[in-house]
């Protein structure tokens, strides 16, 4: 089984979601394929943690992944990198009582440490395209206690891209719409509805979605899960949403900031990192 490492996980309420406690992060987004972190944090501060224990952390791990669309193992695997990563692991650190590496990583799923970061994250998988090793590696991970979030892509055509290598990953297994009475839309924040987090250029449009390339609905979000045996989510999928965007860009505009990334990208992403830690 996959070691939490004694992460700890009581929630810390002082924070309340439309309080005062957000400070709206006067940041620029920065070119993020060339930006070392350990050098430019683009605004982000930094934090002390316990040198004693330097695993006894939640790491924000994401996965970088082949595309057949040419970009190869620098395409969409790297979308909003690394602002989204530094900025949600700065907000998990301050809004909860998880103990939070200031310092997020990107892995491969076929790395010899995968087992060392119990959550991963994978963003714009509309033209991923595993190896069989990594296909090996990642049901080995996730039967083994590990988590999986997807994020960020939009439609149909990129939807069925997903499914296929995910049935390759599983093959006796499918992707079930989450219900909203799921605790994991409700085991900190009380969400009130699947919340759909648009780019900030959408919402800057008026709209609460991105249009897709092949031209389907992408108006209605989409949570779904794959579990395992014990109904615990291995998989989770957040479809016709863009959360990643939502930490990213919180210090751009103020209305972004506090009608998505407030009311709904952290809300929801300190869910998922809550139950994925939990379970």
């Amino acid at each position: 089984m996959i070691s939490r490492r004694r992460i700890l996980i009581s929630i810390c309420m002082a924070f309340l979601i439309a309080g005062p406690a957000w400070v709206f992060a006067q940041r620029w987004r920065g070119g993020y394929r060339t930006r070392d972190i350990s050098q430019d944090r683009n605004g982000v501060p930094n934090w002390e943690v316990d040198q004693n224990f330097p695993g006894d952390l939640f790491t924000f791990a994401r996965v970088r992944y082949d595309s057949y669309s040419g970009r190869g193992r620098g395409g969409g695997w790297a979308t909003d990198y690394p602002d989204s990563d530094l900025n949600f692991s700065l907000r998990l650190q301050q809004l909860t009582t998880i103990k939070v590496n200031p310092n997020p990583v990107i892995v491969n799923l076929t790395d010899e440490n995968l087992r060392d970061y119990p959550f991963l994250y994978m963003i714009e998988p509309g033209g991923l395209s595993f190896s069989e090793p990594e296909v090996m590696s990642l049901r080995e991970y996730c039967y083994s206690g590990g988590f999986l979030m997807v994020d960020d892509f939009w439609g149909d055509t990129q939807y069925d891209n997903l499914a296929y290598e995910l049935s390759r990953v599983f093959p006796d297994r499918q992707p079930e719409e989450v219900p909203l009475s799921h605790q994991i839309f409700h085991n900190v924040y009380d969400m009130k509805e699947k919340p759909q987090v648009p780019s900030i250029n959408s919402a800057r449009h008026g709209v609460s979605w991105e249009y897709s390339r092949d031209g389907s609905d992408t108006t209605v979000p989409h949570y779904k899960a794959i579990y395992d045996d014990q109904e615990r989510i291995m998989v989770f999928i957040c479809h016709n949403t863009d959360l990643g965007d939502g930490w990213e860009r919180e210090g751009e505009n103020r209305q972004y900031f506090a009608e998505y990334s407030v009311k709904k990208a952290y809300p929801m992403g300190i869910n998922i990192v809550t139950y994925a830690m939990t379970h």
